[in-house]
């Protein structure tokens, strides 16, 4: 998979997350979405990575944090969360199949 493919798919996962209790509501009376399947693949992949990629998805994707409000609640310049998110995007992109 590219990164950028994965990119891609984590817009799609930040959307999802940011819309779920609604997008949920509506698979009720239109079925679920194909991010559904998405997020359980990149949530699958992300059980086997190192902690502090795990923890860097889980609140940029999942709590729709941004890479500057991370940066300041985490104590890091927004040069090292840029690295972090490099390392994440590799790291999926030869996880994700």
């Amino acid at each position: 998979m590219t990164i950028q493919a994965v990119r891609e798919d984590l817009r799609e996962i930040r959307y999802y997350f940011m819309c779920k209790r609604r997008l949920e509501d509506h698979a009720e009376l239109a079925g679920s979405t194909y991010v559904v399947e998405l997020v359980e693949r990149y949530n699958s992949a992300m059980q086997k990575a190192p902690i502090r990629l795990y923890d860097l998805y889980a609140s940029l994707y999942l709590e729709n944090n941004t890479q500057e409000g991370l940066a300041e609640k985490w104590c890091y310049s927004n040069e090292y969360i840029k690295v972090l998110c490099k390392k994440l995007h590799r790291y999926l992109a030869s996880a994700i199949v």
